[in-house]
């Protein structure tokens, strides 16, 4: 008599595969919401963060300007800022800024806007610097809509 050995393949079964996909797939289904939640988180915190170094700077400058007496212009970090009522104009607020790479910087009209590009609307993914007027700081607005 001649006797066949049969020998049970080590693997998975078919039931096996179907039920670790089906588990893959509702993981999936809760953690890429998430994901992309937190890109989105991650632009807000970015351009809110952007908002407090103009803050910042603009102050800085600020202070600058008081302790020599009001001059036209301030010299911070070798980089000429002309100054209107005390604080940095729209055109050279992002000259007392050390870096803001990532962002881009429009001037017109008494604002300067710095926009981040790659957000769904970038326009409203921004920080608007609109220079102090007699008497008062600047306005600095976020405005984090199209984020």
């Amino acid at each position: 008599m001649n006797k066949t050995n049969h020998s049970r393949q080590p693997g998975f079964t078919l039931i096996e595969l179907v039920v670790v996909i089906t588990i893959l797939g509702i993981l999936a289904a809760f953690a890429i919401p998430r994901f992309a939640s937190l890109e989105t988180e991650a632009r807000i915190a970015a351009i809110q963060g952007l908002a407090g170094s103009v803050r910042s700077s603009a102050a800085l400058a600020h202070s600058l300007s008081l302790t020599q007496n009001n001059p036209p212009t301030v010299n911070v970090e070798g980089s000429v800022i002309n100054m209107t009522n005390g604080y940095p104009n729209d055109d050279d607020i992002d000259d007392t800024l050390a870096d803001f790479t990532g962002y881009s910087f429009s001037a017109a009209g008494g604002t300067g806007t710095f926009t981040r590009p790659g957000s769904p609307t970038p326009a409203n993914c921004s920080v608007s610097y609109t220079e102090a007027v007699a008497g008062f700081a600047p306005a600095i607005v976020v405005d984090v809509s199209g984020c």
